[in-house]
């Protein structure tokens, strides 16, 4: 008899609680297709990103100005303003995020070897020159709260997130829902962030999805969308589908801007001449 049989309840307790962390991060919806969202309310987004590179597509919910590039290479689609459906899908992930139960409270990230679940801290996290390794299955997830009282924000400096034994940690494992700012410095840093404020990112690597209700700025770092799998998603180039104009494998977007009076996708038309030019009449 082996072990497993020999507790069987308690084997069976262990396999049950892991599929309920698998199964305890909510749906991005719509948001899931943004590295980099900036949902403010009120058309209010704003992203900014300097000496940076963005491999995903970036958003923002105000005007199309409110993205600025200095010296910044995105690999996937500029949006803005993204619809509302994007911005209701993100708050509903937050929301749920926010309502999922602690399995246990944390005082401070630094040092700490965590296995799968439900981590909480009351107020604000501050981890300087730390590592938090996580320990668990390549399908286990993690979700970290930050100011479940109401207030606090995740503030890491030389800070990193790493796998146990060096395994590949893939960014739709891990989830960060924090009350207020994030602010990372020179940090390795890993996960989907969800923030009730502004995210500032500086330096160091991200490879991950931040998400906010405010402003984003990224400065000298590099941000790596979460991979398409499960929870994750990948970017096609947007281009124009006028006949002729772009690869048959990219993304159109919405270029008819929601009046098929003024779209150019194809209909008809020759190389050269995309048909439509007067929209669909």
């Amino acid at each position: 008899m082996n072990s497993c049989q020999k507790y069987f309840s308690v084997c069976a307790l262990a396999l049950l609680t892991q599929a309920a962390f698998a199964q305890s991060a909510p749906s991005l919806g719509s948001a899931s297709s943004f590295t980099v969202l900036s949902a403010a309310p009120e058309g209010g987004g704003a992203v900014t990103c300097t000496d940076s590179s963005v491999t995903g597509d970036v958003g923002s919910s105000g005007l199309p100005a409110s993205i600025v590039q200095t010296t910044c290479a995105i690999t996937g689609a500029l949006v803005a303003p993204v619809s509302a459906g994007v911005v209701a899908d993100f708050n509903g992930a937050y929301d749920a995020l926010a309502a999922a139960q602690c399995d246990r409270v944390l005082t401070t990230l630094d040092g700490q070897v965590l296995s799968p679940g439900v981590y909480c801290v009351d107020a604000a996290a501050t981890s300087t020159g730390s590592v938090l390794t996580l320990a668990g299955s390549s399908n286990a997830t993690w979700i970290f709260k930050i100011g479940t009282l109401g207030t606090g924000a995740l503030t890491g400096t030389n800070f990193s997130v790493v796998a146990q034994g060096g395994s590949a940690l893939a960014c739709n494992q891990v989830y960060w829902q924090v009350a207020e700012a994030v602010t990372m410095t020179d940090s390795q840093f890993v996960g989907n962030v969800l923030a009730g404020a502004a995210i500032t990112v500086t330096r160091g690597t991200l490879n991950g999805d931040l998400l906010s209700k405010a402003a984003v700025t990224l400065t000298g770092t590099a941000v790596t969308g979460c991979e398409t799998s499960g929870t994750g998603h990948q970017s096609k180039q947007k281009c124009n589908q006028g006949v002729g104009n772009g690869p048959e494998a990219c993304d159109p977007g919405n270029s008819n801007q929601g009046n098929p009076l003024r779209s150019n996708d194809e209909l008809g038309g020759v190389p050269g001449n995309p048909g439509r030019k007067g929209g669909n009449k």
